[in-house]
């Protein structure tokens, strides 16, 4: 079975803990999708998934590799990612998303070639294709005006209406 052919590789097993972050290697498959491969990363109270059709793991230098159809979801900081590759490098702390990168993290969004995030820092390091742009999308929350405040130039508004005295003949 593909099952057992595919847990039993010498690169793909368990990477042992470093600090408090480690990560596991597995296969799902289902009767209606194709054998994909999916890791966790996960620390006290968060885990970090990782599905592709493929992924590697190398013990010795703690990266995983994943390729085809690559999804992220980190719900402990709203992160939803896809990409055509991904590579997890546990020591450092960071994941490298390459190849048609779009990332949704609470409504905002980032499109690019390749997208460094660095998971420590809470930060994204985004790269465009030859000739392209970077595209972010962002929800920004407008504060009503304060009352008594007007825009420049104007005069403060006044619900009540002026009256002028009455102008009296010489």
């Amino acid at each position: 079975m593909v099952l057992s052919r595919f847990l039993s590789l010498p690169h793909l097993r368990r990477i042992g803990a470093v600090g408090s972050v480690s990560a596991l290697v597995g296969l799902v498959a289902s009767s209606t999708a194709p054998p994909s491969a999916i890791a966790q990363v996960t620390t006290p109270g968060q885990a970090l998934t990782l599905r592709a059709d493929v992924q590697e793991a190398n013990a010795i230098t703690g990266v995983i590799t994943a390729r085809g159809n690559v999804q992220i979801n980190y719900p402990a900081r709203q992160i939803q990612a896809t990409s055509v590759q991904a590579q997890y490098y546990s020591r450092e702390k960071r994941i490298v998303l390459q190849g048609d990168v779009y990332v949704l993290q609470a409504g905002n969004s980032l499109r690019g070639e390749t997208v460094t995030y660095l998971i420590d820092e809470g930060r994204f390091v985004a790269l465009p294709d030859s000739g392209q742009q970077v595209e972010s999308i962002y929800l920004v929350q407008d504060a009503p005006p304060a009352q008594g405040v007007s825009p420049p130039g104007e005069p403060p508004f006044n619900p009540k209406p002026e009256f002028k005295p009455p102008i009296s003949p010489p």
